[in-house]
């Protein structure tokens, strides 16, 4: 028996152990072994994520007892979902909505000019050192970055300190004049929120963006050109459309943790509500459980129909 005979049958050999069938096994059946891979996962999802979920949702179609004041899971109602149309809840949703809607705007009109000239022009260093930029804000603490925010926003703060240096305290007295926006001081305003969310949730809009218009060819670009095209239609035509999916998929980053913060607007603003200080409020203090998992319902039927509008557009079919 030759040299790589006798290696062969070893091999062969060590193959009928238990390890050997197992991988012949999975070998002969590729659909359980990635089955076996995915279950941790789906077990870890389907238990832990979306069990919790259908409990907490459960918890909305309680009510609480208005004599003894404790939740009365005896029968399932729909009237802790009529509580939310009450004046006082329905101003926390529609002002969380549209603080959501208004950041996610702002992001998307902030990243775009940066998420192109780092797609289209940065090379080297220079795209490392933007990918530097982006993430490093995120490599931060996050309620040091909100407290920073308020120290920066006060009354005393560097950002009025600025104004007052270049003579223009007349236009940061103008905006905290405005209704509803305004305020003592920008750290207490609706105004100061909103910059502390685009701040913070800005990386979220850039990266997808800049993914998206990365992606798109450059001989589109220089077709549109040899065809007569302006670089305004240029843009309409060619790069929006195509640069639409990441920026789909930014307003759902941006959206949807607007939506469920409650730690900014409990920090810097006005005393008034947001969906998630509502959820904090309600299953802590107050104690009103069914409520607060019936606002909790609210930005996850928002999200579910932005989805689906957005799937109906085919914004998702290029990402």
């Amino acid at each position: 028996m030759s040299m790589a005979e006798a290696t062969a049958g070893a091999v062969l050999a060590n193959r009928r152990g238990w390890t050997g069938a197992l991988s012949d096994y999975f070998w002969r059946q590729p659909r359980t072994f990635v089955f076996l891979l995915l279950l941790p996962a789906a077990l870890w999802l389907g238990i832990v994520y979306l069990g919790s979920l259908f409990a907490l949702l459960l918890q909305s179609f309680f009510a609480i007892d208005e004599f003894s004041g404790v939740v009365d899971r005896s029968q399932l109602t729909l009237k802790t979902y009529a509580e939310l149309l009450k004046p006082q809840n329905l101003d926390i949703i529609v002002r969380t909505v549209v603080m959501a809607a208004s950041v996610t705007i702002a992001s998307a009109l902030i990243a775009f000019p940066i998420a192109y000239v780092a797609a289209r022009y940065a090379r080297g260093k220079w795209k490392a050192l933007f990918y530097l930029g982006v993430m490093l804000p995120l490599w931060s603490s996050y309620l040091v970055k909100v407290y920073a925010w308020k120290l920066i926003l006060a009354k005393e703060g560097i950002l009025n300190w600025v104004f007052a240096q270049l003579h223009l305290t007349f236009v940061l007295d103008a905006l905290l004049a405005l209704p509803v926006v305004g305020g003592n001081s920008l750290s207490i305003s609706y105004i100061g929120t909103f910059l502390v969310f685009v701040y913070i949730w800005l990386p979220y809009m850039v990266l997808p963006i800049q993914a998206a218009v990365e992606r798109v060819p450059t001989n589109l670009l220089d077709a549109s050109a040899d065809l007569g095209a302006t670089p305004l239609q240029t843009f309409w035509k060619v790069i929006f459309p195509l640069a639409l999916p990441g920026i789909v998929a930014g307003s759902i980053f941006t959206f949807s943790l607007t939506l469920g913060d409650y730690i900014i607007p409990n920090i810097i603003g006005t005393s008034a509500f947001f969906i998630g200080q509502a959820v904090y409020s309600h299953q802590g203090t107050a104690g009103n459980i069914p409520l607060a998992a019936a606002f909790t319902v609210v930005p996850i039927v928002i999200m579910g129909f932005y989805l689906w509008m957005a799937k109906r557009q085919g914004a998702f079919d290029a990402l």
